[in-house]
């Protein structure tokens, strides 16, 4: 079986007399990722949004080489107090004495805590037996189609909005509870954006376009990945510029979400994609938005270029 191929299987089983779902994650040891479901009796193609083992590989080695860096900064920087700033390694290599920031980045107490509430909201999977669970997907529906009628929680309607199937708790088993939040946040806070991307207003569209509900749960898994969130602190740059606006903005991981999805259907258009080539688009989204938040003048997520696409 190809790399390409590989995914993550769903087993289901009856426990006590009642459906459970467990993953079979023997390919990725102890990798989160996406688990969408896909159509093979489709007409259309398979929507594949997960990670491959190359993403995976790929991932590991960018992990690898921002450990090492550090390390080598570390011992630059040590040896540059040590010799002093006149010794040739002060010259040689000017951003030796610059990397402490870098390698031991300070959370204030503020930060520390917005970050815990936020990995705390990141560990919630999505129960479709929990009243409050059902009550979110219903007020998604409200701000997504003000005035229209609400369907019951298994009802094909729901493919309108861009879930796979008539029941979209089956969608969020990679993104949890928190993807659904991201989804109502853009909702609220961005209403016309959340309707042009939903109802696909802008440009000139493929035939097969991306389905609006599962993309954002992938938007969601993405940054999580990228904030390296899943456990402590943050050591990725970009997860360290995104504790930084934590800060000043308590929400700034759903903020950052809604400027991920706009960013995403601006490549989405920019690439002329459809169905299949969303995994694509999505890797260039997150290399555009890591590149974004790379830059010095970027102090909160309001300052990333990108956050004028909202306003737009």
């Amino acid at each position: 079986m190809s790399a390409s191929t590989l995914r993550r299987r769903l087993h289901h089983g009856d426990v006590d007399g009642k459906r459970k779902e467990h993953f079979d994650t023997s390919c990725y040891g102890s990798l989160s990722e996406p688990l969408l479901k896909i159509h093979e009796c489709d007409d259309l193609p398979a929507l594949v949004m997960g990670l491959t083992l190359e993403d995976i590989w790929n991932s590991q080695q960018r992990r690898q080489c921002h450990h090492w860096t550090l390390i080598f900064s570390q011992l630059m920087d040590e040896w540059a107090h040590w010799l002093g700033s006149g010794s040739l390694i002060g010259r040689f290599f000017p951003f030796a004495g610059q990397s402490r920031d870098i390698l031991h980045p300070y959370f204030g107490p503020l930060q520390e805590e917005r970050l815990r509430k936020l990995q705390q909201r990141l560990g919630v999977s999505f129960d479709r037996s929990q009243v409050v669970h059902q009550d979110a997907l219903k007020l998604l529906w409200r701000l997504a189609y003000p005035g229209r009628e609400l369907p019951s929680l298994k009802s094909d309607l729901w493919k309108e909005m861009g879930w796979q199937g008539s029941d979209p708790s089956t969608d969020f088993r990679g993104g949890g509870f928190v993807s659904l939040e991201n989804l109502i946040f853009f909702a609220k806070m961005y209403p016309d954006s959340f309707q042009r991307l939903l109802h696909k207003k802008d440009g000139t569209r493929a035939k097969w376009e991306y389905p609006f509900a599962v993309a954002g749960i992938n938007i969601s898994f993405m940054l999580l990945q990228m904030l390296d969130l899943q456990t402590g602190k943050p050591s990725t740059l970009a997860g360290i510029k995104f504790a930084e606006f934590l800060a000043g903005d308590e929400m700034a991981f759903d903020n950052l979400y809604c400027v991920a999805f706009q960013m995403m259907d601006a490549q989405w258009l920019a690439k002329r994609a459809s169905y299949m080539e969303f995994n694509d688009v999505l890797k260039s989204t997150r290399m555009e938005l890591e590149r974004e938040l790379a830059r010095k003048d970027v102090h909160r997520v309001k300052d990333l270029p990108a956050y004028n696409l909202l306003k737009g």
